[in-house]
């Protein structure tokens, strides 16, 4: 079983109790280590939220749902493409008639490499257009249709997930594009939505062992993935070690939770010091 570091939970605080979160990407890529999704759903039902567990890969999100399950957490499975805007909302749907209500949208999903991300004079017009639906179109379409519900509460806290890549030299063209778009489209969203008592922030990690980050490049670049790992590690200013998933969803969690209450329009960066660098 996965367990995190649940020591750092403080008593028997729930910090999310009797809330209703919607987690996009809850499931994660095939790796040998857990994903930001999954982290953030096992991390939130932790804490006391009813997760709706929402992925294009079923079994993959049931995976992550009988984690919670068997920690004694309440979620369910809901099968959605963020590319499908009629998912999107079906979802968003689904959790009001399953819950009467939405509290947290945590937007988690992205693609890079995986996409066929590559530099400006090599992209081609689909794979662009893929990463910036699956990066940006999906995220814009989960708050257009939870926004309403959020709105109609007069509260509601959205977390979506950018990258450090918005604001480093990165190599390739669609995930820093897109990426870098997540964290105005945030910054527009807590202002328009700030008088609904709706917050919206942003999280920005950096080098991240994740299937996601590591696993799918050692399969893309066909290298061993210790070796991509230790690439990684090197880069990191922090220890020189990469974050880990557990690092992004505790950050999440404190977006999300009322300790947060009077921050919107965030951009927070969870990247071992990576960022200094810039400037």
């Amino acid at each position: 079983m996965m367990t995190g570091d649940s020591n750092l939970i403080m008593g028997n605080i729930m910090r999310l109790e009797g809330k209703v979160a919607i987690i996009m990407g809850a499931g994660q890529t095939p790796g040998s280590t857990v994903g930001n999704g999954r982290a953030c759903a096992l991390l939130f039902a932790r804490e006391g939220a009813r997760v709706l567990t929402v992925d294009r890969d079923p079994a993959s999100a049931e995976e992550t749902v009988q984690l919670i399950h068997d920690e004694g957490g309440e979620s369910v499975v809901f099968e959605a493409d963020v590319t499908d805007e009629a998912s999107v909302e079906a979802a968003v749907g689904d959790c009001v008639r399953r819950w009467g209500r939405i509290d947290v949208l945590h937007n988690n999903v992205g693609i890079s490499v995986a996409g066929g991300d590559a530099c400006v004079t090599e992209i081609t017009t689909e794979a662009f257009d893929r990463i910036m639906a699956v990066n940006l179109r999906g995220t814009v379409m989960a708050c257009k249709h939870a926004l309403p519900v959020m709105r109609e509460q007069g509260s509601g806290a959205i977390v979506n997930i950018s990258s450090i890549a918005a604001v480093e030299n990165y190599p390739w063209v669609a995930y820093k594009a897109s990426k870098s778009a997540m964290v105005a489209f945030t910054k527009q969203l807590a202002i328009q939505n700030a008088e609904y008592g709706v917050r919206a922030n942003v999280i920005l990690p950096g080098l991240m062992d994740t299937p996601m980050a590591v696993d799918t490049r050692a399969r893309a670049f066909n290298r061993p993935r210790e070796a991509i790992a230790a690439e990684r590690d090197a880069r990191v200013p922090l220890r020189n070690k990469m974050g880990s998933a557990w690092d992004v969803a505790y950050a999440a969690l404190f977006l999300a939770s009322e300790e947060a209450g009077f921050i919107t329009g965030a951009a927070l960066p969870v990247d071992g010091g990576a960022s200094c660098r810039v400037g």
